[in-house]
């Protein structure tokens, strides 16, 4: 049986991975997969910690946390491809519409 700290070192390295991604990358793909790859290390602690206590409210959050993180996505997607067809770049330093 896998112990309930294997699961949060697996999560503290997806979330890990996920932070350095978001700091370093430039292409705005790669930044929302790396947001992805965060709220799924919660999720995973959640359902780690909430069957160790052997109760059901980590379940109810992490639906939640999809959900936010399916119409994150979503909405992101949509921005980027939006983005895209203005400036036909990803990158995220060509982006200075909000600069004076």
């Amino acid at each position: 049986m896998i112990t309930l700290s294997a699961y949060v070192i697996v999560a503290i390295v997806l979330f890990g991975i996920g932070t350095i991604g978001v700091l370093i990358s430039r292409n705005l793909i790669i930044l929302f997969m790396s947001v992805e790859l965060m709220l799924n290390a919660a999720n995973l602690t959640l359902i780690a910690f909430s069957r160790a206590m052997n109760v059901l409210d980590g379940h109810v959050f992490v639906f939640l946390v999809l959900t936010i993180a399916a119409a994150e996505a979503a909405v992101g997607l949509a921005m980027v491809i939006t983005l895209f067809r203005n400036r036909e770049t990803i990158n995220i330093d060509r982006y200075d519409l909000l600069k004076w």
